[in-house]
């Protein structure tokens, strides 16, 4: 097994909301979150746009990598997290956006918020009381303060607590 990278997140959360959002027509669209499979990667390459190399993150065993779809259109991938059980919390390895939900231009809004609420909810179900883990850029630190209510514990780790993992919970989990 390849050398395991230790990544700093450099996504921005550019919006949170319940769902994704169309910057075209402003429309809404749900989501599910599913586990990534080896064909799910064909077309998710750097050729394409995609920034991370996700075939080999799919091969540590100590990951799981998730993609995020619109619930009526599951073979279009909006974006990708890999995630790792710590036993008492999750730690989120990556996240990234399709490369049409970059930029400036980007089709969706919502996509990076929606994986962190997901992370969250995983580790909420697994009985961790929502506690999130990772790595930051230095430059977004203070950005996931503001936009996650992550909280800084030392150097690049950042932590997602119960109460701000509880507001993301129900913000992309209404009951």
């Amino acid at each position: 097994m390849k050398k395991q990278n230790k990544y700093h997140l450099d996504i921005k959360i550019d919006k949170l909301t319940n769902s994704i959002l169309n910057t075209i027509s402003g429309d809404s669209f749900l989501t599910d979150v599913h586990p990534v499979t080896k064909g799910d990667l064909k077309t998710v390459t750097k050729k394409n746009g995609w920034l991370f190399t996700w075939a080999t993150e799919l091969k540590y065993l100590d990951r799981q990598v998730f993609k995020l779809t619109i619930r009526d259109n599951p073979s279009i991938i909006q974006g990708l997290a890999s995630i790792s059980d710590y036993k008492d919390h999750y730690y989120l390895h990556l996240v990234e956006s399709a490369p049409f939900n970059l930029g400036k231009n980007k089709l969706y809004e919502g996509v990076p918020g929606n994986l962190f609420a997901f992370t969250c909810k995983t580790s909420w179900d697994k009985g961790y009381q929502g506690f999130v883990s990772f790595n930051s850029k230095t430059k977004l630190i203070e950005h996931y303060e503001k936009s996650l209510g992550a909280t800084n514990v030392g150097g690049h780790k950042m932590v997602i607590f119960p109460s701000e993992a509880l507001k993301l919970i129900k913000k992309y989990y209404p009951v």
